[in-house]
């Protein structure tokens, strides 16, 4: 860290680089998680396609095979396009941060919201999902009114409902992940571009100022370093 200070610039880079990074690896994560999930589905219907060797269920479960796949592709996409969108919003974040201090809250707000639209929309396209497949699953039952393929569409919902569950539990974790990060991005990027000079013009005791700014209140006709230090010690 002390290193970096040196270098106001690259600082900033570096600040991007590990923000970009952290992104990639949440996404890769997400992506193991899916595939996860996608390969555990998939022996579910093998087991299922073992226990009862029929033509028309193996019909079925090919179907619905498919129709697992489409929706996990459409998840992905989905994945990928948030993640695209809060690079951006980082990148833009970081260009504003270096041209205006003031307006480094506001961005933070809207990436927030931006946030929690995606998340909706995301919800949204996986209710839709998943009322369509359990659409087609009543229209097989009625097709085929046995005992055994009731038992077997309970089963499908059953883990249709686990499944939305465990979507819903990540989405939340995601949402709190990102609002958490965007906080340490902040809190970083402040401690980042204060100097050693700053410290020693505002003489720190415990995180406060005791010297007055030079007219007793927060201006913005500063240099750069007073404008991080006093944001940095008044956040809001």
């Amino acid at each position: 860290m002390m290193m970096m200070m040196k270098n106001k610039k690259k600082n900033m880079m570096m600040m991007v680089l590990v923000v970009v990074v952290m992104m990639m690896m949440m996404m890769m994560m997400m992506m193991m998680m899916m595939m996860i999930m996608m390969i555990m589905i998939m022996m579910m219907m093998m087991m299922m396609m073992m226990m009862m060797m029929m033509v028309l269920v193996v019909m079925m479960m090919m179907m619905m095979m498919m129709m697992m796949m489409m929706m996990m592709m459409m998840m992905m996409m989905m994945m990928m396009m948030m993640m695209m969108m809060m690079m951006m919003m980082m990148m833009m974040l970081m260009m504003m941060m270096m041209v205006n201090k003031k307006n480094m809250m506001m961005m933070m707000m809207m990436m927030m919201m931006m946030m929690m639209m995606m998340m909706m929309m995301m919800m949204m396209m996986m209710m839709m999902v998943m009322v369509v497949v359990v659409l087609v699953m009543m229209m097989m039952m009625m097709m085929m009114m046995m005992m055994m393929m009731m038992m077997m569409m309970m089963m499908m919902m059953m883990m249709m409902m686990m499944m939305m569950m465990m979507m819903m539990m990540m989405m939340m974790m995601m949402m709190m992940l990102m609002i958490s990060l965007t906080y340490l991005t902040r809190t970083i990027m402040m401690i980042m571009t204060t100097t050693k000079n700053d410290k020693e013009k505002y003489n720190y005791k415990s995180g406060f100022v005791l010297e007055k700014m030079p007219n007793g209140r927060a201006s913005f006709l500063f240099t750069q370093h007073q404008q991080v230090t006093w944001l940095r010690l008044h956040p809001w």
